[in-house]
């Protein structure tokens, strides 16, 4: 995937995420295009997983998000490793610690685009 159509999901990331779309789902829905669910299902699919598993606190739904659009793609050898990448770029996966590291390091937000920008180099 080239750079202009990463930054593009990013931004789509960013805008659903903003929109209310929790970490998951907007990690998801900015590449529900390639995935083979509708839109909706994809947001449904993803709806339980924000806030590090329905609120749980514990893995961040942006690394969910990247682990859900692998499975659907079959690309599910992929995903250690962008999860490795996540944590090298974020200090974690733990939702909570993440949330603790709020406003210092990044945001949710930025958190969002980060998992996005990783799919797409990946993909």
């Amino acid at each position: 995937m080239d750079k202009v159509e990463i930054e593009r999901r990013v931004g789509r990331a960013r805008q659903l995420h903003e929109q209310g779309c929790n970490c998951c789902q907007s990690v998801v829905l900015a590449y529900a295009d390639l995935l083979p669910v509708d839109e909706q299902a994809a947001a449904q699919m993803a709806s339980a997983f924000g806030r590090g598993i329905s609120g749980l606190k514990e893995t961040c739904g942006c690394v969910t998000g990247m682990a859900l659009v692998c499975g659907l793609l079959d690309q599910t050898m992929m995903v250690k490793g962008l999860g490795n990448r996540f944590r090298e770029e974020n200090g974690d996966l733990n939702c909570f610690s993440l949330l603790q590291k709020q406003g210092r390091e990044h945001s949710c937000n930025d958190l969002v685009a980060c998992a996005a920008r990783l799919l797409g180099e990946t993909l």
